[in-house]
């Protein structure tokens, strides 16, 4: 027996609700269609789907629409007969034939072809197919549950999606609800993909030794609370896991989590920006002001801005009375983006 998947996490109302529906969804060998925004868990309740069924012995058996070129859609799908294409030398039997008695998850259907979706409209409808190079009907009996996170019947308004197609897949329609939406949850996945986690990086002995454990700061509680999460349950994953690899040890083996990187592709350099002299002079090195409009002889881009970079820094230190988190406050950057620059001016503070 397969186990089922643990991440589905969540006591909030919306959840719970969702839940509940899936359950119902899950007794009648039917189509099912779920909608739902990228990374707010379309697997996981189709999965659900399929263990909560009378087909939870059956296989269970994924595949990705838009991965695959509509010929190679169509094999993989409906298999194919020795001679079908070059290169097919024996009989293949496609996903539909390894799903028999089980349940086909066929995720990103708005992707399908069309002609595709007309194959698949004829299982559905008499359980029979004909392999690619066939001629022989080959019966299945197969659930099949589509996933997509695109306006489907604006796509069959515009000619991109079959109407009778969405009409048979959609004898229930479940919505997979936003995290935004899901209140508390947000802080319990937290917790849960932070655990997961630390045990990760426990087992691996990658701090000083072993049985440490993780807090979240203020800030990154903040931004759990406040953020919008328009990747849902998987940014919130990538974000926690990553602040916590990133997080600083503090005393008595604790891993406190600051504040949370929600945007990864941000540079931690900052940009060129106007320096006082005398903030020049406190970072110990002179002005090298354009003469003229004129760039002075032996000028470094790389070396200027490192210049104004460094007493930007050690301005908004004195500023926040050198509190860290208050200057990268100052700043506009993130904890970590601060602790980055700290790190490459070792002895910034010594400095001022």
């Amino acid at each position: 027996m397969q186990s089922v998947v643990t991440d589905a996490l969540g006591t909030s109302d919306v959840f719970l609700a969702f839940q509940e529906r899936v359950a119902r969804a899950a007794r009648a060998a039917r189509p099912v269609l779920v909608l739902g925004e990228r990374g707010t868990g379309k697997e996981l309740a189709a999965q659900r789907l399929h263990y909560l069924s009378s087909r939870w012995e059956g296989p269970l058996v994924t595949v990705l629409c838009p991965a695959l070129s509509p010929t190679l859609l169509e094999s993989e799908l409906f298999g194919h007969e020795a001679g079908a294409f070059t290169g097919a030398r024996g009989r293949h039997e496609g996903c539909f034939e390894r799903a028999h008695r089980g349940t086909l998850f066929l995720d990103e259907v708005a992707d399908m072809p069309l002609p595709v979706q007309d194959k698949l409209l004829r299982v559905l409808e008499y359980g029979e197919f004909e392999r690619v190079g066939g001629s022989v009907p080959v019966r299945v009996d197969v659930r099949v549950v589509a996933a997509a996170n695109r306006d489907l019947p604006r796509l069959v308004a515009e000619g991109k999606f079959r109407p009778d197609l969405l009409d048979r897949l959609a004898f229930d329609v479940l919505h997979v609800p936003p995290l935004r939406e899901r209140g508390e949850d947000k802080l319990l996945l937290a917790r849960y993909f932070a655990a997961r986690m630390v045990a990760e990086l426990d087992s691996r002995g990658i701090e000083s030794g072993p049985g440490f454990e993780f807090q979240f700061g203020e800030e990154a509680l903040r931004q759990l609370e406040e953020y919008s999460w328009p990747g849902n349950v998987r940014e919130l994953r990538n974000a926690v896991e990553r602040g916590v690899l990133h997080a600083e040890m503090k005393e008595n083996k604790v891993l406190r989590v600051e504040t949370l990187e929600l945007n990864p592709f941000a540079p931690v350099f900052l940009p060129p920006a106007v320096v006082s002299d005398a903030d020049a002079a406190r970072v110990g090195e002179p002005e090298r002001a354009p003469e003229n409009g004129m760039l002075p002889p032996g000028f470094s881009l790389r070396e200027e801005l490192a210049r104004q970079e460094k007493a930007l820094l050690q301005r908004a230190l004195r500023q926040a009375r050198h509190r860290q988190k208050e200057a990268a406050r100052l700043l506009g950057l993130t904890y970590h983006q601060f602790r980055a620059l700290y790190r490459k001016y070792d002895g910034l503070e010594k400095e001022g």
